[in-house]
């Protein structure tokens, strides 16, 4: 049985970051792969509230080429061919049916978001577990004995530490930079593949 982190996400483009982060993490937990689950372009949109959102083929593309270029990274488009965004807890379960052995995978920015943001909180931590990338040099001891219902999941949550770089890469910084046209802070914060697929969508 394979066992993969699940990294869920817009990927509003890919960058650096969730490629050598995600891959740190895994590493660190000996995983076998991660699984890169973009969510469909109308949550990102309607829920999220963001900016701008690069349609499903195009994220599910460009996750693809990252795919081919790491042996440790598998895409998922179960959620982006649901009628409607999915719930977290179904994408595990459905994952965990085709026969993998699931934890979640998620940056500390997401703590805070668990116990009014999310569904299944509690399902999920008994039934998967989770892996916390710590991002941003946030405290998570500090996050977590100060709330809860954070110290009643912390059995079931295993925080990794990551390097510091590429710490302060996102994907909004790199839409900003593509509106901007600027091209070479774009081509620093997303691997080439990605700059080379973005490149092509703006001429």
């Amino acid at each position: 049985m394979s066992k993969i982190l699940v990294f869920g996400g817009a990927f509003n483009p890919p960058t650096k970051a969730h490629v050598l982060l995600a891959n740190q993490a895994r590493i660190k937990v000996d995983f076998d792969k991660v699984m890169f689950v973009p969510s469909k372009m109308t949550y990102i949109k309607d829920d999220q509230g963001k900016d701008y959102a690069y349609s499903d083929d195009d994220r599910y593309e460009m996750l693809s080429l990252l795919a081919r270029e790491h042996d440790w990274l598998e895409v998922s488009d179960y959620e982006l061919k649901c009628d409607k965004q999915p719930r977290t807890y179904q994408t595990l379960k459905y994952l965990k049916e085709l026969g993998y052995e699931c934890k979640l995978l998620f940056g500390s920015d997401k703590l805070m978001e668990l116990e009014s943001g999310w569904k299944n909180v509690e399902d999920i931590c008994q039934e998967f577990g989770i892996v916390c990338m710590v991002r941003n040099f946030d405290d998570v001891d500090c996050i977590v004995s100060e709330n809860e219902f954070l110290t009643k999941l912390k059995p079931y949550i295993t925080f990794v530490h990551t390097s510091d770089e590429y710490q302060s890469v996102s994907s909004s910084k790199v839409r900003a930079y593509l509106r901007n046209k600027e091209m070479d802070r774009v081509k620093e914060n997303v691997p080439s593949s990605i700059y080379e697929y973005l490149e092509r969508k703006i001429k």
